[in-house]
Parts: structure tokens; C-alpha cells; sequence
């Protein structure tokens, strides 16, 4: 491969929350046996990023004056460009993108134009931890609407439970993660039409977090909630990043797309009063290198080492008896189930996790994330670091 998926860049000492917060999963995780921890707990990469951004911030820092700057047309362009070319969102015009620091930061500005705090907000379950965590700092009590296994394990929502929650609790906003995590499925557009024509019927509006849209799995597809129908279109506060793709967290640096006008006005008048909404000039340059054709080939390359980590990983959890996985189809996350096993060797969740935390392996626990037995673990390392967790899990804990 012409990319480098292989090496493992030491992240000690380089401001990695993967391997070093004070009192964290890092730290608590080296022990005398296992003094080199392997980070699956937290959603960032241990690949290098594209190398197209890299150079493209590198070009940037050529000139030595880092000033005030308004977002560029190439910026614009660069992500219209990505967008047609992804998902065939070619409506995309420049006045429907709008700059956020951070996905989560422009879910909290969409909570605030569309609801009052105190409203109750619908979002699936098993839940992503960001959403839970600004829904209560902001007070949005969460409503959870548990997806349901289909005939073959396939987690799917659940359109009665969601608008028996709807009608009861008079909701009118709900969170979409798609693809959604941590279960990692990547929704059909027959799924999407029925709960967006759900959402039309009782007038709820959606703000969909598409910020893994560009790790799709095994040929799978992402279908913006925005492209389903013209309600879609307009009821949808839809944010993408080039971050979870890229591996570029620590840039910050998120964007939302938003066709309904009165909406997209009420969100610039509600950002622009804290000031707090401005774009990093290198933030900006390292879109611009991703969004790419270079960017477009590595991520294809990325795509590949993730589905043969998946496979790995879900050949090995499957393989232990009490151990239940579902395959995502998208995401570089995985959500394996240990009831069975816990009943099995009369063990609790806090000692599972605490056995792989002393294995030196760093996953995260799944109730954390509304999964009462899951644990949360990402894959996005090189395939031989990768197998290492798996063999101290096997011989340590499992």
C-alpha cells in the first residue's frame, strides 16, 4: 500500500487523551506486565493522517502570519466538491454550509433554536456519551428509544416505541446519529424515509450527527437524512466533520449543512451572539487537503485495514462463549456483548473491565453508552496492534 497503516506513532508525550489523562484510562492502564497500552477506548485514530494534509498545512505555515481570515471560496467549494462526490448531495450550495468548532457544540446551538430548556428530546439507545453528556449540561432530559434486533440480530429503530415516546412526551426535536454509534449500523434509505415521514407526522425536528458518513464498511452506502424527501430537507440540522475521517480531533473543526432558511438564519443569529464560533486558519487548510483526491485514495485504503480489523475482531469475540457481536457496517467501532459471558464465570461488568484495563488493553465500558453489558471498542490501529489486544484479552481475561 502506498499509505502507512502499519506503524504505530508513539503518542506518549505528544497531547494524546488516548494515552495520557491525568488519573485516566492511559495512566491507570500501565502496569509492570503491560507497561505499553493499547488505545481502543476513545474515538480517534492511531494512523497518521493523510498525507495530503499534512502538506497542506505545511504550505500554510510557509508564511509566517497567522491573522484574522475569513473562510475561503476554496474552503467552500472543497466541501460541496466532497459532498457530490460521497453521497451525491450535489444541491449543496455555499449559503447552506455554516462553520462549527465541534459537532457536539452545534447539536447544543440547534437545542437552543429549536427547543426551550426542559424539552424533552428523543435519541436512539445504545448512546453515544456526547449526547448524553450535553443534553443534561444543557437541560434536555433525554427520551431513549432502545433499537431493536431484527430476525438476524440487526439493530434497527423501533418507529412504535419511538412515536408512542412522541406522542406521550410531546416531542418535537430528536438526535439522529448516522451512521450510528456505537453499533455502527449504517442506515437504509427505506429506514430513514419511515422514521423521517414519523418525525413529518408530529412535526419533530432532527439534527443528525454524520460525522462517521465517510467510514462506511463492506459497500455499504451513506444516505444523508436530508436527501430522503423535501420535508427531510427542511426539518434537518445535518453536521459532518473531517475529523473522525481524518484523524483530526485536535484541529477542531466541524461544519453543518442546513437548506431551510428561517432555520439557518436562527442558527447564525444564536451563534453569533457568544463569538465563540471561529475557524482555526490551519483547521481550515487540513479540510481543504483531505477533501481531496489524495485525501479520497487514502481514505480508501483506510477503509480496507478497517474492514480487515473488524473481521478480526469479530471472529475473535464470537469465538468466546457468552459473547454476542453484531458486525457494523460503518464506523471503526464495535459493541460486544457480555452478558452471557459474565453469567458464565460468575463475574460483574466492573470486574470485566477492570481485568482488560489491567491487560493493558483500553476499552470502554458499555454503560457508558446505555448498553448494560457491552463494551465499546476502536479498531482504528494498525491490524498487528490490533491482534496484540486481542491476544491479552485472550490470555489475560477471556
Amino acid at each position: 500500500m502506498p499509505f502507512d497503516f502499519t506503524n504505530m506513532p508513539d503518542r506518549r508525550g505528544r497531547d494524546a487523551i488516548a494515552m495520557e489523562v491525568p488519573g485516566g484510562l492511559g495512566r491507570d492502564a500501565q502496569t509492570p506486565e503491560h507497561p505499553d497500552p493499547i488505545p481502543l477506548w476513545i474515538a480517534d485514530m492511531s494512523f497518521p493522517t493523510a498525507p495530503c494534509v499534512t502538506e497542506a498545512m505545511r504550505r500554510r505555515m510557509e508564511h509566517p502570519v497567522y491573522g484574522y481570515f475569513a473562510p475561503s471560496d476554496e474552503y467552500y467549494a472543497a466541501i460541496r466538491r466532497w459532498q457530490a462526490e460521497s453521497f451525491g448531495a450535489d444541491a449543496v450550495a455555499r449559503e447552506h454550509i455554516g462553520y462549527e468548532n465541534g459537532v457536539l457544540g452545534g447539536v447544543v446551538s440547534a437545542l437552543r433554536v429549536l427547543c426551550v430548556p426542559g424539552e424533552p428530546v428523543l435519541l436512539h439507545s445504545p448512546t453515544y456519551t456526547g449526547f448524553s453528556a450535553v443534553l443534561e449540561a444543557n437541560g434536555f432530559p433525554a427520551v431513549l428509544s432502545p433499537l431493536k434486533p431484527d430476525d438476524r440480530g440487526v439493530p434497527r429503530m423501533d418507529l412504535a416505541d419511538m412515536e408512542e415516546k412522541i406522542v406521550r412526551r410531546h416531542i418535537h426535536t430528536a438526535i439522529l446519529c448516522s451512521p450510528h454509534n456505537p453499533t455502527g449500523r449504517v442506515w437504509e434509505r427505506a429506514e430513514l424515509e419511515a422514521a423521517m415521514e414519523l418525525f413529518r407526522r408530529h412535526d419533530v425536528y432532527v439534527i443528525s450527527d454524520e460525522i462517521w458518513s465517510d467510514l462506511t464498511l463492506y459497500g455499504n452506502r451513506h444516505i444523508p437524512t436530508q436527501s430522503v424527501s423535501a420535508d427531510a430537507r427542511e426539518r434537518t440540522v445535518a453536521f459532518y466533520a473531517p475529523s473522525k475521517t481524518f484523524n483530526l480531533a485536535g484541529l477542531i473543526g466541524s461544519y453543518r449543512v442546513v437548506y431551510n432558511d428561517r432555520l439557518r438564519a436562527k442558527l447564525d443569529r444564536w451563534e453569533a451572539q457568544c463569538h465563540y464560533n471561529d475557524m482555526n486558519v490551519l483547521s481550515m487548510h487540513a479540510l481543504i487537503g483531505a477533501y481531496s483526491p489524495e485525501g479520497r485514495a487514502w481514505l480508501a485504503e483506510l477503509r480496507s485495514v478497517l474492514e480487515t480489523n473488524v473481521d478480526a475482531a469479530c471472529e475473535f469475540f464470537r469465538a468466546i462463549d457468552g459473547v454476542t457481536i453484531q458486525k457494523p457496517q460503518g464506523t471503526y467501532v464495535i459493541l460486544p456483548d457480555f452478558e452471557g459471558w459474565c453469567s458464565l464465570h460468575g463475574k460483574t461488568m466492573d470486574e470485566l473491565c477492570e481485568a482488560g484495563l489491567r491487560a493493558g488493553v483500553l476499552w470502554r465500558d458499555g454503560r457508558l453508552f446505555h448498553a448494560p453489558y457491552g463494551i465499546r471498542l476502536c479498531l482504528a490501529l494498525p491490524t498487528h496492534r490490533l491482534r496484540d489486544a486481542l491476544d491479552r484479552l485472550q490470555n489475560d481475561v477471556l
